[in-house]
């Protein structure tokens, strides 16, 4: 068996169509859409929107940890257009190239930028979504968990650590956990780019150490102090930036 792994998608919809290709499924670990392109900010739905400069700006700000000051600015930008018909409008656009990219069978999961409530009008029938359950593949039980934890850059799906916590237990023991966010291990959560540390589970961490499954994959942070580590009995990967590198992690076994 041969399965091919993505994460980070934002919009590489040209990439994801071949992404499948030798493997007998895909499974992608979220964040599909693409908000705003951090190395080119010319792309996504910001600079559609507002324009390349404001983009610049809010860039700036956030890089800088400015987080209230990028709230201000964009509730500026904001002010007197409809915001939640405009972003909906952009993400239903993005979100019909990117499952009609999806290959036969997908198995998908939540990124914290993502909006699931959407999901199941675009997923057909050779996609599977799911989030705090599992499934088997080849014979090996995958469980997938979706979503990051609270920011302060507010994503859209962001939720507490006891919801997060109760999704993984819900998954109980896998040979595969499938998650978009990482186990908070320094190394793993921390982006040598953005100069900052992201958000790991400490359940997800209690989890491997105490369920020992073969892999721990997932993504969410883009250019990682460490790709992977082990952790026990379990391989610790981060599948890498997909809109980037274009090309997916593959598992074989």
């Amino acid at each position: 068996m041969r399965v091919h792994v993505v994460s980070d998608v934002h919009g590489n919809s040209t990439d994801l169509a071949r992404a499948g290709d030798g493997a007998d499924a895909l499974v992608c670990l979220g964040d599909l859409v693409l908000f705003l392109d951090y190395a080119d900010h010319s792309r996504g739905i910001f600079p559609d929107l507002f324009g390349v400069e404001n983009a610049h700006r809010i860039v700036e700000l956030r890089t800088e940890r400015r987080f209230e000051e990028a709230r201000e600015f964009g509730a500026g930008l904001w002010d007197g257009l409809d915001r939640g018909p405009a972003i909906e409008k952009a993400v239903r656009k993005q979100y019909a190239e990117l499952f009609a990219a999806f290959p036969t069978p997908t198995y998908a999961t939540y990124g914290n930028v993502d909006i699931p409530h959407l999901w199941h009008e675009y997923a057909e029938s050779g996609t599977t979504v799911l989030d705090g359950e599992r499934v088997e593949i080849g014979g090996l039980v995958f469980g997938f968990v979706g979503g990051g934890l609270r920011t302060a850059m507010r994503t859209p799906y962001e939720i507490s650590d006891e919801e997060y916590a109760a999704k993984i237990e819900a998954v109980g023991e896998v040979d595969v956990l499938c998650t978009h966010i990482p186990p908070d291990v320094p190394e793993l959560v921390y982006d040598t780019v953005a100069r900052r540390f992201e958000r790991g589970s400490r359940a997800l961490l209690a989890a491997i150490r105490r369920t020992r499954p073969r892999y721990s994959l997932f993504g969410h942070v883009h250019q990682p102090l460490a790709r992977r580590m082990r952790i026990g009995a379990t391989e610790c990967v981060n599948v890498g930036h997909f809109a980037g590198s274009g090309r997916p992690w593959a598992l074989e076994w």
